[in-house]
């Protein structure tokens, strides 16, 4: 499949991509295209301003969470009849997975992908500087291709004059030159941007200005010849329908060594001595057609990956959202509940005040049907969040902390639950400030291996929680596992 296709990377965090990204992103919708959003890494954020900017889910590309193999097939699925794809990258060009070279990457997308790259260099503080930056970073690697640089944060007529006369001889053509402008700032707090979800009005006008920037600065008509200039890709786009229905076979083990054979289930000796082995819960088997899924949504739920819903869908479930800030009750039938991430000690009041809602959650715990939930999720099911009551379905407590947990992980699950069979290997992500005071009661989710060996999160009854962010398309055969698990309800 040819797709016209760019990435849009930086030298370093902070640089500007997303504000170019989301920019260009909508300056292409504007003008007539249809656009693909993409974003490598686990970052759920940016994919919401993607979609805001094109009308179309934002997608993420992370091979360190769903293989390299399956990088292009996601791509190809997520680009599906579009005339342009972007992909917005993470961190530094070269910046991957910590201690693994440059897995996860945009560098290695951005191989993966067979696209040119294009550079967002923060020209804030140099001049003829930017020159012996680029030349570094477009060096480093000869298998990636960095075809073009925008320069951002450009303060004056003269600098720009004088960037890009620095850059003429670096063999990479300047294709735009953006300036200072604090209008297109985005909002943001504690763990970055604020979602979209949460401040709407303020998230429209700042992509429209970002928008207004890019079209102002940038060569558009330069940019998307140098789109078309990417080669075909000879993969086959991922199919959320033969995973779910033929790709049941057990994930792999995320090992760093290729060909390595799979551990089987964790010993209870050691990191997991003493460790409840528990088990789903006494639910049946469903036997009807298209059980409900119910999907936490809104402002206090905004984290999660549109695969997910795809491969629920594909598994035979009719997935149905719900807001837990403004529901007082889960959607009709639900016989399974799914509860991602998102910002719920930003609605810790409002949550807790919605008591019928968390009467109902607790009743469908207690009834022993499915339920995932992730870092928001776990927090929402715990007894209490910043001293405020929660759903109270978990024995647990938890509270904002000073202290930010980052990071990829690798982990295997300790006991058979909804997501997964006891000994499944994944690998997942970190990305919270709060903690969770544990009581008893509960076994672990999760035994973490790499990069450090710990417990973590609950399985109880029907309930799988944990602060691990997994993505499915990772996992063949979790979805098919969840829905296949579900009650009559």
């Amino acid at each position: 499949m040819n797709v016209p296709r760019l990435v849009i990377a930086a030298p370093a965090s902070g640089s500007g991509k997303t504000t170019i990204a989301t920019g260009l992103m909508r300056a292409f919708t504007d003008a007539g295209l249809a656009v693909s959003p993409h974003k490598v890494g686990p970052d759920y954020i940016d994919p919401g301003y993607h979609a805001l900017a094109t009308g179309r889910p934002g997608r993420n590309l992370d091979a360190y969470m769903c293989g390299p193999e399956r990088i292009a097939p996601l791509f190809l699925h997520g680009a599906a009849g579009c005339d342009l794809a972007l992909v917005e990258g993470v961190m530094g060009l070269y910046d991957g997975a910590s201690g693994q070279g440059e897995l996860a990457s945009t560098a290695h997308v951005a191989k993966l992908l067979k696209a040119p790259v294009v550079l967002v260099v923060d020209a804030s503080s140099q001049s003829r500087s930017v020159a012996a930056l680029v030349h570094g970073f477009a060096s480093w690697d000869p298998e990636v291709r960095v075809a073009g640089v925008i320069l951002n944060k450009v303060g004056s007529d003269r600098h720009e004059h004088l960037l890009r006369e620095a850059l003429e001889e670096s063999g990479v053509p300047v294709l735009g030159a953006v300036r200072r402008a604090r209008t297109v700032d985005t909002p943001s707090r504690h763990l970055g941007l604020v979602p979209v979800a949460e401040r709407r009005p303020e998230a429209v006008a700042a992509v429209a200005a970002q928008a207004d920037q890019v079209r102002a600065g940038c060569d558009l008509q330069g940019l998307l010849a140098l789109a078309h200039s990417a080669p075909p890709l000879a993969d086959d786009p991922w199919d959320p329908t033969g995973i779910a229905c033929g790709g049941l076979l057990p994930h792999p083990a995320p090992s760093r060594n290729r060909g390595a054979t799979p551990p089987g289930p964790p010993k209870t000796t050691g990191l997991w001595a003493g460790v409840p082995q528990g088990g789903t819960g006494g639910h049946k088997p469903t036997t009807g057609p298209h059980p409900t899924v119910a999907l936490a949504g809104g402002p206090a739920f905004t984290f999660s990956y549109a695969e997910h819903t795809e491969l629920l869908t594909a598994a035979g479930a009719e997935v149905v959202t719900f807001d837990p800030l403004r529901d007082e009750q889960l959607p009709e039938h639900a016989a399974a509940l799914v509860i991602g991430g998102g910002f719920p000690e930003m609605h810790a009041a409002e949550l807790s005040a919605n008591e019928p809602l968390r009467k109902a959650v607790a009743a469908l715990a207690e009834s022993g049907a499915p339920i995932a939930a992730e870092c928001a999720g776990l927090l929402y099911l715990s007894r209490s969040l910043d001293g405020r009551p929660m759903c109270g379905v978990l024995p647990a407590d938890a509270r904002m902390s000073e202290r930010l947990t980052l990071g990829y992980r690798e982990a295997v699950a300790i006991a058979d639950n909804p997501l997964a069979a006891a000994g499944t290997r994944v690998r997942g992500h970190e990305f919270h400030r709060t903690v969770v005071e544990p009581g008893t009661g509960a076994a672990p989710a999760w035994g973490m291996t790499h990069p450090e060996r710990r417990t973590e999160g609950f399985v109880q009854g029907g309930v799988h929680a944990s602060y691990l962010h997994t993505h499915w398309a990772g996992s063949p055969g979790t979805a098919h596992r969840f829905v296949t698990g579900l009650s009559r309800r």
